[in-house]
């Protein structure tokens, strides 16, 4: 059974920010419900652990994610992944490109298309809710990598202001002669009434 999905959700952070964490494989991973990255084989290639819940059923899957493409100049990126379930009796991949889209210099939107594959109990069980469950997933993906992004964001912003030299006020003459002139006079009508 395969289920293709295309979808484009806002990110609150700049494009360079949202391509930096998408770069970041066990950062992407830690935004997708119940799934981890357990080992990284090379720059290239990860093993992991999904698990994912079909109505009452649920199924633990140990796989292997492939960085097929990474192309900074349209912050696309390509992986691949296969896995099956823990005791073997199901199988699953995905093919997913993601890609950022610059909306402005504080935003962007975060695109993906993936075609999930699922065979053995995994398609038997959850054939009828593939669709929504894996809408649900990917919109619970999005919420999470939105908030990391945005909280890089934020801490790249205080960075900036915290490494930006305190502000310098300009000597203001006319203040400074104005207070000149309030203290010789306060001294002359002082002096008076003495």
């Amino acid at each position: 059974m395969k289920v293709q999905l295309e979808k484009t959700f806002a990110i609150p952070a700049s494009a360079a920010t949202a391509w930096d964490l998408l770069q970041n494989i066990e950062g992407v991973a830690g935004c997708m419900p119940g799934a981890k990255i357990t080992e990284r084989v090379d720059a290239q290639h990860y093993k992991g652990t999904v698990s994912v819940k079909f109505g009452p059923a649920s199924m633990a899957f140990r796989g292997e994610v492939a960085v097929r493409a990474v192309e900074a100049s349209t912050m696309t990126l390509r992986l691949f992944g296969t896995g099956t379930d823990t005791t073997g009796s199901s199988g699953a991949s995905m093919d997913l490109t993601a890609r950022v889209e610059a909306v402005d210099a504080a935003s962007c939107n975060l695109v993906g298309v993936s075609e999930v594959s699922m065979s053995g109990k995994a398609a038997t069980f959850g054939g009828r809710m593939m669709g929504s469950v894996a809408d649900q997933v990917l919109k619970q993906f999005a919420a999470n990598f939105a908030a990391r992004a945005g909280a890089l964001q934020g801490q790249q912003t205080q960075a900036i202001a915290d490494a930006a030299p305190p502000a310098t006020t300009q000597l203001n003459g006319l203040a400074l002669i104005w207070a000149v002139i309030k203290g010789w006079l306060s001294s002359l009508l002082g002096a008076k009434k003495a």
